[in-house]
C-alpha cells in the first residue's frame, strides 16, 4: 500500500492530499496491468472507475467516423497520450454517463491503480475536507483539458490551410 500512496502522491488529482488523505484513498485502489493494445474502456459505455497511470502510457481516442460521413469505416484518432502519474476518467466521478472516448494500454505492462466511484465518493461524503480538495483538483484538471482542447480548435481553424471551393 505504501507504493500506491507514493504513486497517488506524484497524481494531479491528489495534489496536497495529506498524508492520512492518501492513505484512506490508497485503500480504495486496485492494481490493474495491461498489455500493448488491451482495451481499458470502450467510447460510449459506462465505466464508473477512476484510474492513474503507475507505469506505462495510455491512449485516449475518439472514433471519427462518429463526426464523418454516413457509412464511414469506424476509426479511433488518439487524442491524448497519458503517462505515468496521470489520472484519466475522473468524469466519472461527477457524471455517471456513457464515457465520451475510449482508453487503451500504448506499452506492454501498462500498471494502473483502479478507484471505484462509489467508494471515492463515499469517502469524500465522511471526510469534506479530502471531498473539497479532491473535487477542487478534478475542477483545475478538467479546465486545464478544456483550455487545451480549446487551444487545439483554435489551431485548427485559425492555422490549418482553407480548403478551396
Amino acid at each position: 500500500m505504501t507504493s500506491f500512496i507514493n504513486y497517488l502522491k506524484q497524481s494531479d488529482i491528489f495534489y496536497q492530499f495529506t498524508s492520512t488523505q492518501l492513505e484512506l484513498v490508497a485503500n480504495l485502489c486496485q492494481e490493474m496491468v495491461f498489455n500493448e493494445g488491451d482495451i481499458i474502456f470502450l467510447e460510449n459505455n459506462s465505466s464508473k472507475e477512476l484510474y492513474v497511470i503507475t507505469q506505462g502510457e495510455v491512449d485516449i481516442s475518439i472514433n471519427s467516423a462518429i463526426i464523418g460521413p454516413v457509412g464511414t469505416a469506424q476509426k479511433d484518432t488518439v487524442v491524448s497520450k497519458l503517462r505515468r502519474g496521470q489520472s484519466f476518467g475522473e468524469v466519472a466521478l461527477v457524471d455517471e454517463g456513457l464515457r465520451s472516448a475510449s482508453a487503451r494500454a500504448a506499452q506492454k505492462d501498462t500498471h494502473l491503480l483502479v478507484i471505484p466511484r462509489d467508494k471515492l465518493i463515499m469517502l469524500c461524503e465522511t471526510y469534506p475536507q479530502l471531498g473539497f480538495r479532491l473535487m477542487y483538483n478534478l475542477a483545475a484538471d478538467l479546465a486545464m483539458k478544456i483550455r487545451n482542447t480549446d487551444l487545439r480548435i483554435r489551431e485548427q481553424l485559425l492555422y490549418k490551410p482553407q480548403a478551396k471551393t
